[in-house]
C-alpha cells in the first residue's frame, strides 16, 4: 500500500464522535502521516476542517455510504480508513467490503454484533486474500475489554502460573450517550425484534466466534443479576455493554487458538460500590436499564423515547467529556489457583473523548506501526480484534496517552 496517497482517511468527520476524532489526530500526527478527512457534504466537512489547529492543509473527501463508488475511491486512496459513520448495521458494510477489496485497513468504533457478525460471514476471506485488517470495536467498544483480557493472559503466562480460569471484568465509569450511540441501539433492537434468526445470532453468547462448533461448553450465560462480589467488596449491576464486550473477547481468544485457557470463563459488570448505597445503585441500574431498552422496543413508546434521549450529532458537553473517567478491572483465578488482574484506565468520557483516543491511536498502530502489529497464526489479514490486530503496538501508543494498562499477580 506504499503507493496510497493517504496514510489515514477519517470517514464520517462531521460526525459527533468524527470531530472528536479529527480534533485528537489534529494534536498527535506524527510528522509525515498523511490525513484526510470525508464526508457526504464537502462544505461541512471543510467547515471541521478548518476549525483544526493546523488541519487546513487536510484533504477533503466526498463520499457517500450508499454511492460504492465513492466508497471504492476512498478505499483505494488510503492505506488504513477510519469510519465513525453508524448506524453500522444501516450504513457500514459497503464500506467494509470496499476496503475488505482494495486491501486497505480498516478500524471503527461500532458496539454492533449483528453488523460484526455479517462482516465476518461476507468479507473474512476476501479480506484475508488481500491482506486488509478488517478491525472493529476499537473504541470503549471494546478496546479496554480486549485489551485487558489480553494484557492479563500474557502476565499469566510470562510467571508460568498456568492459563486464564473464571474471569470477570469491573467497570467503574462516570460518562454519557451520544445521539448515534442511541440510534445504533433502537437499530438493532428493530432487527432483533423482526427476525428470529437476528434474534439468535444476538443471544448467542459466542455470536462472533470463527468456529462455533470448537468453544468451550460452561461460559457464564449474560446476565442482568444484582451480586455482591467479595473479590472486590463491592456490589455490581449490570454493565450495558457486556453483552457486546464478552464476545468480542471470546473472538480474540478463539482467534488466538484459545490460548487465554481451555477453562477460560468471561463476564462484565458494573461495579456500583460498597454497603446499602452500592446495593441501592445496583437495583436502580439493573432497572433502569431494563426499563431503557424495554421502551426503545416497543414501537409506540419509541417517539417519546427519541425525544427524551439525545438526537444523532449530539453528545455530552465539554466540560461533560472532560470530567469523565472509566477504570476496568479485570480479576480471575487462574488454572494454578493464582490470581492476578489486570486495569485498563483513562480520564475522559469513555465512549467519547476517551474513545477519540483509542479509535485514533488504533489507525496510528497500523499507519505507523503495521509490521510490529500482530497477526493471528495462519491469517494473512480478515476481520479481527484490537487485541488480535494491534496487541501490544496499541497498548504502548495508549501507554504514550496518559492510560493505565498494567497486570499483576494480587493475595
Amino acid at each position: 500500500m506504499g503507493n496510497r496517497d493517504y496514510d489515514i482517511v477519517l470517514f464520517g468527520a462531521t460526525g459527533f464522535v468524527g470531530k472528536l476524532t479529527a480534533e485528537y489526530l489534529a494534536g498527535h500526527l506524527p510528522d509525515g502521516v498523511r490525513l484526510a478527512l470525508a464526508g457526504r457534504n464537502r462544505a461541512k466537512v471543510e467547515q471541521i476542517r478548518d476549525a483544526l489547529p493546523g488541519g487546513t492543509d487536510w484533504p477533503v473527501l466526498v463520499a457517500d455510504s450508499s454511492d460504492a463508488g465513492s466508497l471504492r475511491s476512498l478505499a483505494e486512496s488510503a492505506r488504513v480508513v477510519i469510519s465513525t459513520v453508524g448506524p453500522y448495521a444501516k450504513y457500514g458494510l459497503p464500506l467494509v467490503e470496499a476496503c475488505a477489496t482494495a486491501g486497505t485497513d480498516y478500524v471503527d468504533l461500532t458496539g454492533e454484533v449483528l453488523f460484526v457478525r455479517e462482516s465476518i460471514d461476507r468479507f473474512q476471506d476476501l479480506a484475508n486474500s488481500t491482506g486488509a485488517r478488517i478491525v472493529h470495536s476499537c473504541g470503549f467498544d471494546s478496546v479496554p475489554s480486549d485489551l485487558g483480557a489480553f494484557v492479563l493472559s500474557e502476565k499469566v503466562h510470562a510467571d508460568g502460573a498456568g492459563d486464564l480460569g473464571d474471569t470477570t471484568l469491573y467497570m467503574a465509569m462516570k460518562g454519557g450517550f451520544s445521539g448515534g450511540t442511541i440510534a445504533s441501539a433502537m437499530t438493532q433492537l428493530d432487527e432483533i425484534r423482526a427476525d428470529k434468526d437476528k434474534r439468535r445470532i444476538a443471544t448467542d453468547k459466542f455470536a462472533l466466534s470463527p468456529a462455533r462448533g470448537d468453544e468451550p461448553s460452561g461460559e457464564w450465560r449474560d446476565s442482568a443479576a444484582v451480586r455482591y462480589a467479595s473479590d472486590i467488596g463491592a456490589w455490581t449491576g449490570p454493565f450495558v455493554m457486556a453483552t457486546y464486550n464478552t464476545r468480542i473477547v471470546r473472538r480474540s481468544n478463539a482467534l488466538l487458538q484459545h490460548s487465554y485457557g481451555s477453562s477460560f470463563r468471561y463476564r462484565e459488570v458494573q461495579r456500583t460500590g460498597r454497603g446499602l448505597r452500592g446495593r441501592a445503585a445496583a437495583y436502580a441500574m439493573a432497572g433502569g436499564l431494563g426499563l431503557g431498552f424495554g421502551a426503545m422496543s416497543v414501537p409506540l413508546l419509541r417517539p417519546v423515547v427519541e425525544r427524551v434521549l439525545p438526537s444523532p450529532g449530539d453528545g455530552p458537553s465539554e466540560k461533560s467529556r472532560d470530567a469523565g473517567f472509566f477504570r476496568a478491572t479485570l480479576r480471575t483465578t487462574t488454572s494454578t489457583g493464582a490470581s492476578y488482574q489486570s486495569v485498563v484506565a483513562a480520564q475522559g468520557d469513555p465512549g467519547y473523548k476517551a474513545t477519540a483516543v483509542m479509535l485514533g491511536e488504533s489507525a496510528l498502530s497500523l499507519a505507523v506501526s503495521r509490521e510490529e502489529c500482530p497477526l493471528p497464526d495462519g491469517l494473512n489479514g480478515g476481520v479481527l480484534t484490537p487485541a488480535t490486530a494491534l496487541g501490544n503496538v496499541l497498548v504502548e501508543r495508549l501507554r504514550a496517552q496518559d492510560f493505565t494498562i498494567d497486570a499483576k499477580a494480587v493475595h
